[in-house]
C-alpha cells in the first residue's frame, strides 16, 4: 500500500507548523531532538507544548540556540548540508527543498542562485524545519505527499529588501502552478519555507486523496488569529484505488554519445531515484542518427537525477517536464522456484490484485542456478504467487 501524508493547509503553512503536525501524528520525538547535533548547529534545545487554536488542541515547535549566521547563504546550507551526519535520502531531499528555495529568491532579487542570502529566515530555524520535515516523513513510513490548495492573504511586510507585498515574492515563485485562494486579512499565511517544501515535496495540490485514515495531527503556528485556527492538519492513511501522483519526466538529445555508455546511464539515474528510464533512435540535425534518453522520476529526486544524466553522457542539457499518472498500489512478495528465491511485483486496485509479474532479473539467476529455462521458472514464479 502506497502511505500518503495530506497537509491540509487549514490556517496557511510553515516549516514549523509542519513539524509540530507530524509530531502530533505519531513520528519520533527523539529524532527531531537529536537533529541539531547531527547538523553541527551547537546547542539548541528543542521546546514541544500542547496549545489550543480556537479551541483546537495541537503541538507547537520552537527552537531555542544560536542562530548560525554563516549558514545564512544557499552555498553555506549547502556545503552544511553535505557534511551533516544525515540518512542519504534525508540529505538528498532537503538538499532539493533549499535548491528549490534559492532559485526562486534569486529570480525574485535577480541575482545568481549562489549569491542568494535568505535574510529573512533563521538559519538554525529554516535548517531544523526543512531537515525535521523530511526525517520525520521517513519516520511514519510516508511514500508521497499531496497539499491542499493554499490560502493566501494580501498585505505588506517590512523586510531586509524594504517593504515587500504578502504573500512575499519568493512564495509566489515557488507556488507557480499550485491552486490558492484569497483570504482576509493581511497576516503572511504562507511562509517561503512552507512553500518550498511543498512545492518541492508534494506529488500534488488538490483535495483529500481516497486513503483509509490512520493517523492525524495538528501543527499550531505561534499567533492564535481570529480569521482562521492558526493550524496544519495532517492525515496520514492508506491509499484507496489507483492513486493520481506528479511525475518528472526528464529528456535529453544526444548525438555525440557512445551507445555502450548509455545502459550505464540508465543504470546511475535508476540509482538516483529514476522510476523508469528509457533511450529512443533519433534523426538529429544535419541527419546524424542519435538518441534520447529519458528518465521518469519523483519531483523531490528530480535534481538527483539530472546530474545521473550530466556525469553518465555528453549531454549539455536536460528539459524537465511535470506530469501526472495513475498509479495501482505495489508490493513485492517473495516465491520459493526449486529452492531459489524470486521476488514477484504485484500491483492492487482498492484492494485487488489486477497485476502479478515475476522479477525477470530474480529469474534469470533462479534459471542459471537450476539450469533450466527462464521462461520455465518465470511461469512457475507466477503459478506460485497466484497460489499464495
Amino acid at each position: 500500500m502506497t502511505r500518503l501524508a495530506y497537509l491540509d493547509c487549514v490556517g496557511g503553512l510553515a516549516g514549523d507548523m509542519l513539524l509540530a503536525a507530524l509530531l502530533d501524528a505519531g513520528a519520533d520525538r527523539a529524532l527531531l531532538e537529536a537533529l541539531p547535533a547531527r547538523l553541527g548547529l551547537g546547542p539548541v534545545r528543542v521546546e514541544v507544548r500542547r496549545v489550543e487554536r480556537q479551541g483546537v488542541g495541537a503541538l507547537h515547535v520552537a527552537f531555542d540556540g544560536p542562530e548560525a549566521d554563516e549558514a545564512r547563504s544557499w552555498r553555506a546550507i549547502r556545503t552544511r548540508l553535505g557534511g551533516a551526519d544525515l540518512p542519504e535520502r534525508v540529505r538528498e531531499r532537503a538538499l532539493a527543498v533549499f535548491e528549490r528555495l534559492a532559485r526562486a529568491e534569486a529570480r525574485v532579487h535577480a541575482v545568481d542562485p549562489d549569491e542568494v542570502h535568505f535574510h529573512e529566515l533563521a538559519a538554525a530555524d529554516t535548517l531544523l524545519d526543512v531537515c525535521g520535515f523530511v526525517w520525520l516523513l521517513e519516520d511514519l513510513a510516508v511514500d508521497e505527499v499531496v497539499c491542499s490548495p493554499l490560502p493566501l492573504a494580501r498585505g505588506l511586510v517590512r523586510a531586509a529588501h524594504g517593504v515587500l507585498p504578502v504573500p512575499a515574492p519568493a512564495v509566489t515563485e515557488l507556488l507557480r502552478g499550485a491552486p490558492a485562494y484569497g483570504v482576509d486579512g493581511t497576516d503572511e499565511l504562507v511562509t517561503p519555507t512552507g512553500a518550498a517544501i511543498a512545492a518541492t515535496l508534494a506529488g500534488g495540490f488538490g483535495p483529500l486523496p481516497e486513503l483509509v485514515l490512520d493517523r492525524v495531527g495538528y501543527g499550531a503556528g505561534t499567533r492564535d488569529t481570529e480569521q482562521r485556527p492558526n493550524l496544519v492538519r495532517v492525515l496520514v492513511g492508506d491509499r484507496a484505488g489507483a492513486a493520481a501522483a506528479e511525475v518528472v519526466l526528464l529528456e535529453t538529445n544526444l548525438d555525440d554519445v557512445n551507445p555502450e555508455f548509455l545502459p550505464d546511464a540508465a543504470e546511475r539515474c535508476l540509482a538516483a531515484g529514476a522510476l523508469d528510464v528509457w533511450t529512443a533512435p533519433v534523426q538529429m540535425k544535419k541527419g546524424r542518427p542519435g538518441f534520447v534518453v529519458a528518465a521518469l522520476a519523483r519531483p523531490a529526486d528530480e535534481r538527483r537525477v539530472a546530474t545521473a544524466l550530466f556525469q553518465e553522457t555528453t549531454a549539455l542539457g536536460v528539459r524537465v517536464s511535470r506530469l501526472r499518472r495513475f498509479e495501482l498500489e505495489r508490493e513485492h512478495r517473495v516465491v520459493d522456484v526449486g529452492g531459489t528465491e524470486v521476488r514477484v511485483k504485484i500491483g492492487r486496485l482498492d484492494g485487488r490484485v489486477v497485476n502479478v509479474a515475476p522479477e525477470h532479473d530474480d529469474c534469470a539467476a533462479a534459471a542459471a542456478a537450476l539450469g533450466r529455462p527462464v521462461k520455465s521458472v518465470w511461469a512457475a514464479a507466477l503459478a506460485a504467487a497466484e497460489r499464495e
